[in-house]
């Protein structure tokens, strides 16, 4: 599967440790996200993965920043980007499941890294299950 990932300064040991186990997975990663601790923007560093997931260049998305939120409201801005702010295992399995979402966002303030790759796995693992659910995610597109 391809994967583009993209981090703030509060996300960086985390991105680290996610690359290296999605590659160990044969999974390729590109990464979009700053390698360093000191503060940055994360638009500039959210946008990318949410192009490459726009255009289709891309399977999924992982995004990381402090709070998660400001990832998502940036992710969420491009079309057909569904990017999910996941803080425990089952936000994570009901975003894939019923909104078909395909960027997640993690909080790095507040779940530990441990919690973060579990979420990341099942993420990867879980399907859309369509159905009623596929009506309303394509209601979910802007048509203004």
């Amino acid at each position: 599967m391809n994967i583009a990932i993209g981090n703030d300064h509060a996300g960086t040991s985390y991105k680290f440790q996610i690359i290296e186990m999605l590659e160990s997975k044969g999974h390729t990663v590109t990464n979009y996200g700053t390698n360093e601790e000191n503060s940055v923007d994360y638009p500039d560093f959210i946008h990318p993965v949410a192009k490459d997931v726009e255009n289709k260049k891309v399977d999924l998305g992982i995004i990381i920043c402090g709070s998660g939120n400001g990832a998502q409201m940036t992710a969420n801005k491009h079309q057909n980007v569904r990017a999910a702010l996941c803080w425990n295992n089952e936000l994570v399995a009901l975003a894939r499941q019923h909104n078909n979402a395909n960027i997640l966002s993690i909080p790095a303030r507040f779940v530990s890294v441990h919690q973060a790759m579990a979420f990341v796995n099942i993420f990867l693992e879980t399907t859309f299950e369509g159905g009623r659910h596929q009506n309303r995610v394509t209601k979910i597109a802007s048509t203004c």
